[in-house]
């Protein structure tokens, strides 16, 4: 997939607010602090001028926001979780919304969950990966700051990651927004789960 174009195309702050439009969409998921960010910007060559701002205070992504890509899908930042500052009646807020999201939305296509490659998943990595797979909703792990660790932890992160999440290896994609590491390996992933809508478009359209 090749980056053409990329726009902000609205938010969703409330459980059942509509999505800006029909196109399908990917979302993105993780821990707060984690990369999140930081990878969507290098993903939609946003190092520049970001679309996703990257904040030294975790937690700051408090609604979907949803990102038009290449007029083809959206790309949809989910808050992040786990961050303890945040008062008890917000986080319960959040993950209302997204839990709603996640079992209501009908174009969803699949969701990209983010994990530090330094740390063991958290258990609430295991439920988001845990709730995926009971709703049918496919799930792809990338492993943020691979670069910070060497060849050797690396291939321990993934076998790790893969143990406590109980998801094959061929579903983890060691990433790194600083060399870019991953980075076609998701792009491929992306194509991959919009296959189908691209081919029922093209039908429609012939």
């Amino acid at each position: 997939m090749i980056i053409r174009s990329v726009e902000y195309a609205g938010t969703v702050a409330t459980p059942g607010g509509a999505a800006p439009g029909d196109l399908p969409q990917v979302a993105f998921s993780g821990r707060s602090n984690v990369g999140k960010s930081s990878l969507i910007n290098t993903l939609l060559r946003r190092t520049r001028r970001k679309l996703a701002r990257v904040s030294g205070e975790p937690g700051k992504t408090r609604a979907l926001n949803f990102y038009r890509v290449n007029e083809r899908f959206f790309l949809v930042d989910l808050p992040g979780y786990g961050y303890a500052k945040v008062p008890k009646e917000m986080r319960e807020g959040w993950r209302k919304l997204v839990d709603g999201y996640l079992s209501g939305e009908r174009r969803l296509r699949g969701v990209v969950h983010l994990v530090d490659s330094r740390r063991e998943p958290t258990p609430d990595d295991r439920r988001m990966v845990a709730y995926l797979a009971e709703l049918g909703v496919p799930a792809l792990i990338v492993l943020t700051k691979i670069d910070k660790l060497n060849r050797q932890r690396q291939r321990a992160a993934v076998a790790r990651a893969a143990d406590a999440l109980g998801v094959g290896e061929d579903q983890i994609v060691p990433f790194s927004a600083r060399t870019g590491t991953g980075k076609d390996e998701l792009m491929a992933a992306l194509d991959a789960l919009l296959g189908e809508d691209d081919a029922a478009r093209e039908e429609v359209a012939g």
